[in-house]
């Protein structure tokens, strides 16, 4: 194969995407319906629901986020750069700072002994 040959190749390759994605056009939308209420029972509680709290502070907006009243995690959007987490993950009002909040496995951590 000549390289003359190949780049017509990878020129038409490159070019077929384009060529499907302006002649077809999206299917008429449809609203999504409401979702059907819970069964007789399973009613949502109001106090497990997070409440979140957005603070400004300086330049930098901080979302607290609280369950029954107990601050677990603190997100900071500063001006300028990336967001960064606060999190209390044993409940005893520790925080360490984690910069993605991506879900990742954590090992379970138990107090064993404390004196």
């Amino acid at each position: 194969m000549s390289m003359r040959s190949f780049t017509a190749a990878l020129l038409l390759a490159a070019a077929l995407p384009v060529a499907a994605q302006t002649g077809a056009k999206p299917p008429a939308l449809q609203p999504v319906p409401e979702p059907p209420p819970p069964p007789p029972g399973f009613e949502l509680d109001p106090a497990l629901e997070p409440q979140v709290t957005i603070l400004k502070r300086g330049t930098d907006t901080v979302e607290e986020f609280r369950i029954g009243g107990k601050l677990y995690m603190i997100k900071v959007t500063p001006a300028s750069g990336t967001p960064y987490y606060m999190i209390d993950h044993r409940g005893d009002g520790t925080f360490a700072r984690q910069d993605n909040f991506s879900p990742t496995v954590r090992p379970p951590m138990w107090v064993i002994f404390e004196f």
